[in-house]
């Protein structure tokens, strides 16, 4: 039990299912207040009908306010778990290429705007980036996802050495293949690289509550990416020639 989460409000964007609704169970759980988010409105519903929770739906950019408003005035946690798995390489339109910088970073930039001041002056406020362990690597396949995870990532990195000594604590998730309908989405690519090792939405929860309770930056609920993270920093050229093994074989298996 982390008990800074008792009673705490708490929004979850992207809370319709998959690893967002599996935050939003576990906050709830816990024995936080939570607001459900998504885009589809039933779903944030049933997620917090299920949880005694209050959904607010709409997108994830424009809902800080009223999410602020439904937790009587007070934002503790805010998960920016909302995004989009966009493939494709560089030749993707730049329709997918701008939702995915607006949904992936901007969403949680936006954010940041409306909760930083507040938790400034209250001196606390914490705030989940749910990542992926392609912005710490990359995901074959799928350039406008693995470029835009390395943002957000950066930037969920540059909030935490920016605010750490003034109580804004910040939490990074970087899970590799999850079961969730994002997974299923990669096709191919996801048969390869993600799905052998796949973990569940509940897994993802997990890490991240035994990551707030030690007050770690960094979560790993694969804890090999470790490993990769490392070598890619180490050797490279070693971890380029490697990732474009794996590139050859999906290429081979189209």
């Amino acid at each position: 039990m982390v008990e800074a989460v008792q009673d705490a409000g708490v929004v979850v964007t992207g809370a319709g299912g998959g690893i967002g609704a599996a935050l939003a169970r576990r906050f709830a759980a816990e024995g936080a207040r939570v607001v459900v988010n998504d885009l589809d409105a039933g779903k944030a519903k049933a997620v917090a009908d299920e949880i005694g929770g209050t959904a607010v739906p709409g997108d994830a950019s424009t809902i800080v306010a009223e999410a602020r408003d439904a937790l009587g005035g007070t934002i503790d946690v805010y998960c920016a778990n909302a995004g989009v798995g966009s493939g494709g390489s560089e030749a993707a339109d730049e329709k997918v290429w701008a939702l995915a910088w607006d949904v992936n970073v901007m969403a949680h930039v936006r954010a940041a705007q409306e909760l930083i001041p507040g938790w400034l002056e209250r001196g606390g406020g914490r705030f989940v980036s749910t990542v992926s362990a392609a912005g710490l690597l990359t995901m074959v396949g799928a350039a406008p996802y693995s470029v835009t995870k390395h943002g957000a990532y950066a930037f969920a990195e540059w909030l935490s050495l920016t605010y750490r000594h003034r109580g804004v604590k910040v939490h990074a998730i970087c899970p590799q293949g999850v079961r969730t309908d994002m997974l299923a989405a990669t096709g191919s690519a996801g048969d390869l690289v993600l799905k052998p090792t796949a973990i569940e939405p509940e897994d993802v929860a997990s890490a991240l509550f035994a990551g707030m309770k030690e007050d770690r930056f960094l979560i790993l609920p694969h804890p090999e990416v470790a490993e990769y993270y490392q070598a890619r920093a180490a050797t490279p050229d070693r971890w380029l020639t490697g990732m474009n093994h794996i590139q050859q074989r999906w290429e081979a298996a189209e």
